[in-house]
């Protein structure tokens, strides 16, 4: 299934209000959204037939949009049908969602005041984001090149497809020299998050997470800080200089994708996964599969 390509695959896909065959969802290639990247998305996950935090995920996405300057003619509650029908259309228990919205062709310039505001939703099974040798040991990161953006030249609080585009740039480089992803300092040259997940570091039994406050205080971070409070760490939210990365001994990234993954080198910096990052992501996936959980426990 991961190799078939996505415009080739099998099922259905929500479009515009209705489940469409999958190969039938298309757009204009005029579309403004592909063009000027007026689009805003989501990325979910569902365990054991249960869509984490979909609600969470649905609010965010009619923000994001706000702050793009369009509005997603469906409410939150309609959002969230749409997810759910998604998934009963492709007969998954597990996998993960795309919902997304953009603008479309009626005009084709910078300006779009009467373009239409198209929304759609997409599932399919996606296994773990990373390798999983690589995850077990700790993935690398490379350092990029790029930097998370200012929130005064960008809409840096919105999951928008614009912002993506250094992290495609920066994801690919990293592949390239053999690291699984990268590390992006900000604007500001402080430590920010990987492409597509936030980032943790552990240092004397505290954790610490740099302040989202020029990119997104992700789903899964928040599920986590909750998660790790709840454990009594002491976790303190604070920027992050480049030099502190080597007196850190324990490094892990979240995200929905990315769940709650260790890391093991960023750049020149080596670190060992341990009990705090074990435990985290032992209390994250009982999170986001109870079912499943209990079962265990009952074993």
């Amino acid at each position: 299934m991961a190799d078939i390509p996505f415009d080739k695959r099998d099922g259905f896909i929500w479009f515009n209000g209705e489940l469409v065959p999958w190969a039938d969802a298309k757009i204009h290639v005029l579309t403004h959204g592909l063009h000027y990247a007026s689009c805003v998305f989501e990325g979910c996950r569902m365990y054991g037939g249960e869509i984490f935090k979909l609600r969470e995920h649905s609010e965010r996405l009619i923000r994001s949009a706000e702050i793009l300057g369009f509005e997603i003619p469906y409410s939150v509650e309609e959002i969230d049908a749409a997810c759910i029908a998604a998934v009963r259309a492709q007969k998954l228990t597990d996998g993960y969602l795309r919902p997304v919205a953009w603008r479309g062709s009626e005009m084709m310039g910078v300006s779009a005041q009467k373009n239409k505001i198209n929304f759609a939703v997409a599932a399919w099974e996606w296994p773990s984001y990373f390798d999983p040798e690589q995850r077990k040991k700790g993935i690398r990161l490379d350092i990029a090149k790029y930097k998370r953006p200012s929130p005064e030249t960008a809409p840096s609080m919105a999951k928008a497809a614009g912002l993506y585009m250094i992290c495609t740039i920066s994801k690919h480089a990293a592949e390239n020299r053999g690291y699984a992803d990268a590390l992006m300092y900000d604007y500001r040259g402080y430590v920010a998050e990987a492409t597509g997940a936030n980032i943790f570091f552990v240092k004397d039994g505290v954790i610490h997470t740099p302040k989202p406050d020029c990119f997104l205080d992700g789903i899964t971070r928040q599920t986590v800080v909750e998660l790790a409070k709840a454990r009594g760490y002491e976790i303190l939210e604070r920027h992050i200089m480049p030099d502190e990365l080597p007196t850190f001994s324990e490094c892990f990234i979240t995200g929905t994708a990315a769940e709650v993954t260790p890391v093991g080198e960023i750049g020149p910096h080596r670190y060992t996964p341990g009990q705090i990052t074990a435990t985290l992501f032992g209390d994250y996936m009982a999170a986001v599969n109870p079912k499943q959980a209990a079962k265990a426990a009952s074993a």
